[in-house]
C-alpha cells in the first residue's frame, strides 16, 4: 500500500492511498514524539493548528510528525483509531479503493465548537470534529 498527500476538499491537504486497502489493514501509525499534556499545552498555546493524539487516559500526547497526520476527519469514515502499547494505528473500517482519501472521526472532546467544524460534506455530518453524544 503507498499514501501520499494532495488537495482534498475537506481540509487543504488530505492523505490518499495509490493502491486498494482491504478492511482491518493498518493504513499508518499516528506517531512522533511523546509529550506530557502541560508540556503539549505549553507550546501549542495560542496556535490554531496542533497534530496531538491523546494516549490513554490523556496525559501523554504524540505530536504527529508523520503521514498520519495528514488524514482527515470525517463523520463517516473508511479508518478508525486504535491504541495498542502505547502505539496508536489507523486501520481500515471497509475495503478502500485507490485513489480515496483516508478518513477517520476524531471524535475531539476538547475545544469550542466554532473552532472545531467539521468540513467532511457526508450524508451523515454531525457539523463538528467534537465526538457524537452518547
Amino acid at each position: 500500500m503507498a499514501l501520499i498527500v494532495r488537495s482534498s476538499t475537506i481540509h487543504a491537504a488530505g492523505c490518499y492511498t495509490t493502491t486498494p486497502i482491504r478492511k482491518g489493514t493498518r493504513v499508518a501509525e499516528y506517531s512522533g514524539p511523546k509529550l506530557n499534556k502541560k508540556k503539549a499545552d505549553e507550546l501549542y498555546d495560542k496556535k490554531p493548528i496542533t497534530y496531538l493524539f491523546g494516549l490513554g487516559d490523556g496525559k501523554v500526547v504524540i505530536d504527529g510528525h508523520s503521514m498520519a497526520m495528514f488524514i482527515n476527519h470525517s463523520c463517516d469514515p473508511n479508518c478508525e483509531s486504535s491504541e495498542s502499547r502505547g502505539r496508536v494505528w489507523i486501520t481500515a473500517v471497509r475495503n478502500i479503493a485507490a485513489g480515496e482519501e483516508i478518513t477517520y472521526d476524531y471524535c475531539l472532546y476538547d475545544g469550542e465548537n466554532d473552532d472545531l467544524r467539521c468540513n467532511c460534506r457526508t450524508t451523515k455530518c454531525r457539523g463538528s470534529m467534537l465526538a457524537a453524544k452518547e
